[in-house]
């Protein structure tokens, strides 16, 4: 395992870190043997939400008494001051500790969520109370919108930032990682198979593993997991094998979408995925997730180009900020599925 100096916080973080927003989807006892599993192997980066149903009690339950092996992260997705004093000393109980090593505001990727978390009587406020309390060690942010969060972090109020990291989604190489490195900030990689569409996937693990971050948090839920996702990161990504990752992440990224979720369809269809897995459905295949949500949602699909309301112009593509063709991409996946 590598481990990294996650930023000016000094501490050392393992180049792969425990994602742990799935774990409610398995028993407590499997989840137990994966994140001491975990442990057990080297990885030290504990990540997780008050808003993943109830992953924080099972951290509680699975290694609270391992506290001093691993470094912990959650996050709050509230707005407001006592809304997230409130979560955060919720989350303090649920994890069955004294403090979290940092504590991200959660999910902003509008300016107007920006604006209200970091108000007089917004989270930021709970989260600075929270820290001269010593409930937090480290302040970050997270959110979808890499050219947003370049912006929002150059302040020097957050110590760590966290954002879409994978083959099919390369974009915070290019404003974001390059703030955060001036500003000596904690480098946080998420979803590097991009919510289980990618594959391979050791080739996914080692792209996102080979790129300027301290840590990508991969969501495990099993032994056999932990066990694929620390095989796959045993050796060093060589010049060689980089040029052929980044010459792939090059062409997967062509759908341009950062998952922002900024647009909404009226017949729900999920369009970021639709988006991003376009490209991959093309030059790779799916994985077995891949391939179970163009089953479930393939009447919805195949139904866009009937829908009356988006003939004239897709109410979708009004709201994207980057205009990009998702009626065109949607419905050349409908020719294909029937």
């Amino acid at each position: 395992m590598r481990y990294n100096v996650f930023g000016r916080t000094g501490h050392t973080v393992s180049a792969l870190g425990f994602g742990a927003m799935n774990l409610p989807n398995v028993s407590l006892e499997q989840a137990k043997e994966a994140l001491n599993y975990a442990l057990d192997h080297g990885i030290n980066y504990i990540d997780t939400a008050a808003g993943y149903r109830n992953s924080e009690e099972i951290i509680g339950e699975s290694i609270s008494h391992r506290r001093g092996e691993y470094f912990l992260a959650t996050k709050t997705n509230q707005r407001e001051y006592a809304k997230a004093k409130e979560e955060i000393e919720r989350s303090l109980k649920r994890m069955k500790t004294d403090y979290v090593d940092l504590l991200q505001i959660h999910y902003v990727n509008k300016p107007q969520e920006f604006k209200l978390a970091m108000a007089e009587d917004g989270a930021y406020q709970a989260a600075l109370e929270a820290k001269r309390e010593g409930k937090v060690r480290f302040i970050g942010i997270t959110g979808h919108r890499p050219d947003l969060l370049a912006c929002w972090i150059e302040p020097g109020q957050f110590d760590q930032v966290l954002f879409h990291l994978s083959l099919v989604q390369t974009f915070a190489l290019n404003e974001l990682i390059p703030a955060a490195n001036r500003l000596g900030m904690g480098k946080v990689a998420m979803k590097p198979l991009s919510g289980g569409f990618v594959q391979p996937v050791e080739k996914a693990l080692r792209y996102t593993y080979s790129q300027d971050v301290h840590t990508m948090i991969s969501g495990m839920v099993s032994v056999e997991e932990v066990k694929q996702n620390l095989k796959a990161l045993e050796t060093e990504v060589e010049a060689e094998e980089r040029s052929e990752l980044e010459s792939l992440a090059a062409k997967l990224s062509e759908h341009n979408c950062r998952r922002c979720n900024y647009c909404s369809c009226p017949i729900e269809i999920p369009i970021p995925d639709m988006m991003i897995s376009s490209v991959i459905r093309r030059e790779l295949g799916l994985l077995p997730r891949g391939q179970a949500f163009y089953e479930k949602h393939k009447s919805k699909i195949v139904s866009c180009a009937d829908y009356e309301p988006c003939k004239e112009k897709p109410l979708c593509e009004e709201k994207c900020p980057y205009h990009l063709p998702m009626q065109r991409t949607i419905q050349q996946t409908a020719a294909a599925l029937v």
